[in-house]
Parts: structure tokens; sequence; C-alpha cells
């Protein structure tokens, strides 16, 4: 069997270096050449024929990021690597899944497009916006889920006060699931949106009196929605208000409006990195899912015991 050789993009170095530790081998080099009008250039420093790369890179803002990463697939592959994994922490542009008005892109279904044309033979992320976004691939793709790290750190605060929420209709499945674990009530908060990122108006479905309230969503962006939701609740009645998020896009007034909302606390993971520091921000590594997903990858055991 091939030997797993594990790579960065420079977007999640920090998230690498924790995976790679984890799963007991040093991060592979790999340069990145700049040419004074900014084109990339990225260059594997050892040999990794015969090898089964993984390559870490999220693919937010700005488009470097994506772009340095399909570099780093087509230089994998004519380095004559026997597979070539993309792990996606972060699956960018997944917001734009379907045409839900005329003359857009499905964005989504474009990066998956350029992916498989840039010949990556299987992909992991985590938490994907829309779950049907794995329909766009015509390759593997491993989708693990983030409550296999917040459950565990939830289970000693849940209590018989403690009802879950979603801060949209959207979200209610998510919330669900973790309601039908914890064997607790979920409520629904349903908000009017007149612009992306602007929250018009907001109204709760469903008693939150006297509760501790958590609301989960899968990633937070403005903070926007969040916030709001945290400020209708509290004036409903909630003594507290947590909120569990996969992805911390946090742009924008992102960290101002979490200091100044009602929000007790805000629990996310690594897979973006943080651009301040927030004592309302409680950060998660997945680092351990994902190390143990290449394992068992590599090994072609099944990634179905990551799952709670």
């Amino acid at each position: 069997m091939s030997s797993v050789k594990i790579f960065s993009g420079s977007a999640s170095k920090y998230l690498a270096d924790k995976i790679a530790s984890s799963y007991g081998t040093p991060l592979g080099d790999v340069e990145l050449q700049k040419f004074s009008d900014g084109e990339l250039s990225p260059y594997y420093t050892e040999s990794i024929r015969g090898h089964h790369v993984f390559l870490i890179q999220s693919t937010f803002p700005p488009a470097d990021n994506l772009m340095e990463l399909l570099l780093m697939i087509d230089a994998a592959k004519r380095a004559s690597a026997e597979n070539v994994t993309v792990v996606v922490p972060y699956f960018g542009y997944a917001r734009q899944d379907r045409k839900d008005k005329p003359r857009v892109a499905i964005g989504a279904k474009m990066i998956a497009n350029i992916l498989e044309a840039a010949g990556v033979d299987r992909i992991v992320t985590c938490d994907l916006h829309a779950g049907q976004i794995q329909g766009f691939f015509n390759i593997p793709l491993d989708h693990l889920d983030a409550s296999a790290i917040f459950v565990p750190y939830l289970k000693e605060s849940i209590t018989k006060e403690t009802i879950f929420a979603s801060p949209d209709v959207g979200g209610t499945a998510r919330a669900r699931r973790y309601a039908k674990h914890f064997k607790v009530d979920m409520v629904v908060c349903d908000k009017h949106r007149q612009k992306a990122n602007e929250v018009a108006a907001m109204q709760v479905i469903g008693d939150v009196k006297g509760k501790d309230v958590i609301l989960f969503d899968d990633l937070v962006d403005t903070a926007g929605t969040l916030c709001k939701a945290a400020d209708v609740l509290k004036e409903k009645g909630a003594k507290s208000v947590r909120a569990v998020i996969t992805h911390p896009v946090l742009s924008g007034k992102a960290y101002e409006n979490i200091a100044g909302s009602t929000l007790d606390e805000l629990i996310t993971t690594d897979t973006l990195p943080l651009r301040e520091k927030s004592d309302k921000i409680k950060v998660l590594t997945v680092a351990d899912m994902f190390a143990k997903a290449i394992r068992k990858i590599h090994d072609h055991e099944s990634i179905s015991s990551l799952f709670i």
C-alpha cells in the first residue's frame, strides 16, 4: 500500500499542522512562489511519486485560495502521485447551490466541476451548507459532521431547562437532529430578509421563557441573523442564548456585532482561521476528526464510526 503524505495550502496551514500531528506524520513541504503580478506557482520539494497525497485547503475568499489548491492538485498529478485526496474543511461558494432568482450562477456546482477537471480523486469536507451539494460531484465525497465534536462538548451542559433552536427555517433539520439526540425540545426563528446579510424582521415559533437556548447553524458570516435571533429570544424570556456554528466566516462587522449582542457564547470550530480574538468565542478543533478520516480513507475502512 502506498504511504500517506499530507500537504497544506497557505490558507489552512494552521489547521494542517494540527491534522498532521494528530495523524502522526510531519506535514509535507510545498513552496508557494509568487510572481510580481500575483500569479501563483506551488512546488513540492520532495518526491510524491506513488504516494497517497492529501491536500488540505479551505476555499474561502480570496479566490487565490482556490487557485492555489487547483495548482497543487495539478502538480501532484503530474508528479505521479498515486491518489490525490483534497481535504476542504470549509467548502467555499456552497451558499450558491441553486438558482434562487433568474440569471445567477450555481457556484457550488461550478467549483465541483473545476476540482474534478483538475484531477482530484476524492473530496473530504465538513458540514456543507446544503447536503445535496454532494450530488454535484462524480467522484467520492466524504461529508464529515461536526456533531462528533459538538456533542461531547455540550453533553455536560445539557439540563432540563435547555432548549435547542434554529436561527432560520432552513436550519430546522440540523437543530432537530441535535434535539433528537439529546431528547430536548426545539424552537425556530423565522426571519425575513430584504437583501443578503441583512435581516428585516424575525419572530420565534415556540416558547423559550425561562429556558437556556442553544442555536445551531452551519456557518456565521456577518452574525446579523445570529445576533438578531439572540436578541429576540432574550426578549421572549430566554435565560441565556448560546450558538453552535461549524464555520466561523465572520466577515464585515461580525466581531463587533457579536461583542455588542446579547449572545452569551459562540461555540465554533477551526475550519476557518479567526481574524480576531473574542471572549465570547470558544473554538474547538476539527484536527483529530480529519486525521481519523485520513487514516480510514487510506486504509480503505468505513468512516461511519466518525458520525454520531
